[in-house]
C-alpha cells in the first residue's frame, strides 16, 4: 500500500483524536490545574511549586460555613432533582402522548425557560417574593430551581418518548398488560437512560447553580454562594480550590458510578427485548 494512500486514510482519525483531546484540555484542563494547586503549600496560585500539602483540605472542611454549604446544596439538588424529574416525565408524556389545543404552545413555553438566562429568573425571583412578602431562604431557592430545571427535563424525556412507538403500548394493553404493567415493563426501560440522564443533569444544574441561589437565599447560602463569598480574600483560594476538586471528584464518581450501574442492570437484565418478549407473549398475568 502506497505511503501516500495510507497517511490519506490515517489522516481523518488523527484529526479527530486531536480535535476530541483539544476539547478535553479545554474542558478539564481548568479542573485539574484547581486540583493540582490544592496541594500546593501557598496561597498564591502560581509557579514555582512551594511544596506539597494537604492542610487546604483540613481547613475547608473544618470549617462550619463549608460544610453547612455543601450540605444544603445537597438538599436543595435532592429535592430539585426529585421533584424535576416527576413533574417533568408526567409534562412529557402529556405532550407526547395526549392531543389537546393548546399543546403546540404549551411546549414553547417549557421550550422557551431554557434559553432564559439564570440571572434573569434569579432577579425575577427575588422581586416575586418581595412582592408576596415570602421569606428568602432555602425552600424559595427549592422553587425557583425546580421552575428552571424541570423544563430540562421535559426536553430530555419528550425526546425519548417521541422515538418510543407508541403502538407498542397498545399492544401490550391488548394482551392484557394493566397500565402500570406496560409502563413498568415497556415504557420504563425504554426511556430509562433519558431518565438517568434527566436526573444527572438536574441535580448538577441545581448543585451548581449561583445566579438563583445568590439572588433568592436570603442568608442561607448553598456551596457555589459560599464559594463567592470567601473568594474575596486571597487567603481563601487554596482552600476554595480543595473544597472544589472534593466536589468535582465525587459528582464524576457519581456518573460514572451510575454509567456502570446501567450497563450491568442492562446485561443482567437482557435489556429491554426480554421485557417486551414478556408482554408480547402473554408473560404478564
Amino acid at each position: 500500500m502506497p505511503l501516500r494512500y495510507r497517511f490519506t486514510r490515517a489522516l481523518p482519525k488523527a484529526a479527530s483524536v486531536a480535535l476530541v483531546a483539544f476539547a478535553l484540555l479545554v474542558l478539564f484542563g481548568p479542573v485539574l490545574l484547581l486540583a493540582l494547586f490544592s496541594f500546593n503549600d501557598s496561597a498564591i496560585i502560581s509557579l514555582p511549586w512551594e511544596g506539597f500539602t494537604t492542610r487546604w483540605y483540613s481547613e475547608a472542611f473544618s470549617s462550619g460555613e463549608a460544610l453547612d454549604s455543601i450540605v444544603n446544596s445537597l438538599n436543595v439538588a435532592a429535592i430539585v432533582t426529585v421533584a424535576s424529574v416527576v413533574l417533568g416525565s408526567m409534562a412529557a408524556w402529556g405532550l407526547t402522548r395526549l392531543r389537546f389545543a393548546g399543546r403546540t404552545a404549551l411546549a414553547g413555553v417549557h421550550g422557551a425557560v431554557l434559553v432564559v438566562p439564570w440571572l434573569i429568573i434569579g432577579v425575577g425571583g427575588l422581586i416575586f417574593f418581595s412582592q408576596i412578602e415570602w421569606q428568602l431562604s432555602l425552600t424559595t431557592v427549592t422553587l425557583m430551581q425546580i421552575v428552571t430545571t424541570f423544563p430540562l427535563v421535559v426536553a430530555v424525556m419528550s425526546a425519548a418518548l417521541v422515538r418510543f412507538s407508541p403502538s407498542l403500548e397498545e399492544a401490550a394493553v391488548d394482551l392484557g398488560a394493566s397500565q402500570l404493567q406496560m409502563l413498568r415493563h415497556v415504557v420504563l426501560p425504554q426511556v430509562a437512560p433519558s431518565l438517568a440522564a434527566s436526573a444527572i443533569f438536574a441535580f448538577a444544574w441545581s448543585f451548581n447553580n449561583f445566579e438563583i441561589s445568590f439572588f433568592t437565599g436570603g442568608f442561607q447560602q448553598t456551596f457555589p454562594v459560599w464559594v463567592f463569598s470567601v473568594l474575596r480574600h486571597s487567603t481563601n483560594l487554596p482552600i476554595v480550590n480543595a473544597a472544589s476538586t472534593v466536589i468535582a471528584g465525587a459528582q464524576l464518581l457519581i456518573v460514572f458510578g451510575l454509567w456502570w450501574a446501567m450497563k450491568l442492570m442492562n446485561r443482567r437484565g437482557g435489556g429491554d427485548d426480554v421485557a417486551l418478549a414478556e408482554i408480547m407473549t402473554g408473560g404478564m398475568r
